[in-house]
């Protein structure tokens, strides 16, 4: 079959603050070395599916450097890409994508351009390992002409998502009897991964039947359209499942791939990443100083550490210095840790700088503390947790040496 898949890859999301700024959720660092947006990109290459649009609105210049020409997941050949598609204005004039379904709408001349036999819409920002052609398979069994991926979700997170019941005794799925996008309280069994496959003929008329309406999202509007008139089934995803939408699930997600038993496992799942993305391939081995002690942890090419690092993730070009102390923390690339601090549950944007003998943060069980892109917290600056401090600042902003709970520095 030919399959094009399209991305859903452009949104920010307020809940990650100042984490998504300057960038995408797609695109934010994950892991140590990756992008989220690398999990489904390594899904779809290891799934042979390698027609690939990617659907991009908001800050799309690291999304673009990212992505690059597919290369880094062998996108690349007369039938192989994977394209970036902006929002446009032509002769007949658009706008910015209102909504996940106008997005795909609004590219429907691409689509028809490569005359698929199948159309695969996903998320760009959730972490999971699927073959999709098990999904494929299942939904030509089922002569279908949608099938939408699920998963179990603990009841009191459930509700942030679409949900279904799911008919017959298939261990694979079934047809979706009943669907509700974002109950208030979780009533159904399954919650929706945003994965969508599509007879093109269906996606064509649903995408134009909901073209003149004010409200364009594919579980909100598309879904429940297409449950009176047309064959909807349900795929079960049973594997791991990571939402990174909040804060607290983003920090929580990278854990994962932390302990003896690490529920994330990239070498497993064959995730690939753009090595040349922040020169990740150019720099130079880690070094491990004699003073330092790292547990549990994360780290990778280009870092020095002569501190203590416990549980933590660290990107390239992380330095701890000497006495320096890092905890249940994340560190993005070229953050710099300065003798004698001290950090715990922190998430560190890149190139941020953390004065000496400042403390940021408190023990496990605190609220996440989160410092912006290319700040620099002062010498000796406490910041208790929950304190947010937003990107860019210098000494400057600082006008007092302790934060309570919660401030927002900017």
């Amino acid at each position: 079959m030919k399959v094009l898949a399209l991305i859903l890859a452009g949104g920010r999301v307020d809940e990650l603050d100042v984490l998504t700024f300057y960038r995408p959720k797609s695109v934010l660092p994950f892991g140590g070395v990756y992008r989220i947006i690398d999990f489904p990109m390594s899904n779809l290459m290891n799934s042979g599916i390698e027609t690939v649009g990617i659907l991009s609105q908001y800050r799309p210049r690291h999304l673009i450097s990212h992505i690059a020409n597919g290369e880094p997941w062998d996108m690349v050949g007369r039938n192989r890409f994977a394209v970036i598609l902006p929002p446009y204005k032509g002769r007949e004039a658009s706008d910015w994508y209102k909504g996940t379904a106008d997005a795909v709408c609004q590219n429907l001349d691409f689509i028809r351009m490569y005359d698929p036999d199948l159309v695969l819409i996903i998320s760009g920002d959730h972490i999971y390992r699927m073959d999709y052609q098990e999904l494929i398979a299942f939904h030509l069994e089922k002569k279908a002409d949608v099938t939408i991926g699920f998963t179990r979700l603990p009841k009191e997170g459930a509700h942030r998502f679409g949900q279904a019941e799911i008919g017959g005794r298939d261990r694979r799925g079934g047809k979706v009897t009943q669907y509700l996008e974002k109950p208030r309280k979780s009533v159904l069994d399954w919650a929706s991964l945003t994965i969508y496959l599509f007879r093109p003929s269906v996606l064509y008329e649903a995408l134009e039947a909901n073209a003149p309406r004010d409200s364009h999202e594919f579980g909100k509007d598309i879904v429940p359209a297409l449950l009176a008139n047309c064959q909807v089934y349900g795929f079960k995803h049973s594997g791991y499942w990571g939402y990174t939408r909040s804060l607290e699930e983003y920090w929580q997600t990278n854990m994962d791939l932390l302990g003896k038993y690490p529920r994330i496992d990239p070498a497993l799942w064959r995730v690939r990443t753009n090595l040349a993305h922040r020169n990740i391939r150019d720099r130079r081995p880690a070094v491990i100083g004699p003073s330092a002690r790292v547990e549990d942890s994360l780290f990778y090419s280009g870092c020095t550490i002569h501190g203590t690092v416990v549980r933590s993730v660290l990107f390239p070009g992380v330095t701890v210095e000497h006495g320096a102390e890092v905890k249940d923390s994340i560190l993005f690339f070229d953050t710099v840790v300065q003798r004698e601090a001290r950090i715990v549950r922190a998430i560190a944007d890149i190139e941020a700088c953390i004065g000496p003998v400042a403390r940021i943060g408190h023990d496990a069980r605190s609220p996440l503390t989160v410092v912006g892109t290319r700040s620099s917290v002062p010498e000796g600056t406490v910041l208790h947790p929950g304190v947010v401090v937003h990107p860019n600042l210098d000494a400057s902003h600082f006008t007092k040496q302790m934060y309570d709970a919660g401030e927002v520095i900017r």
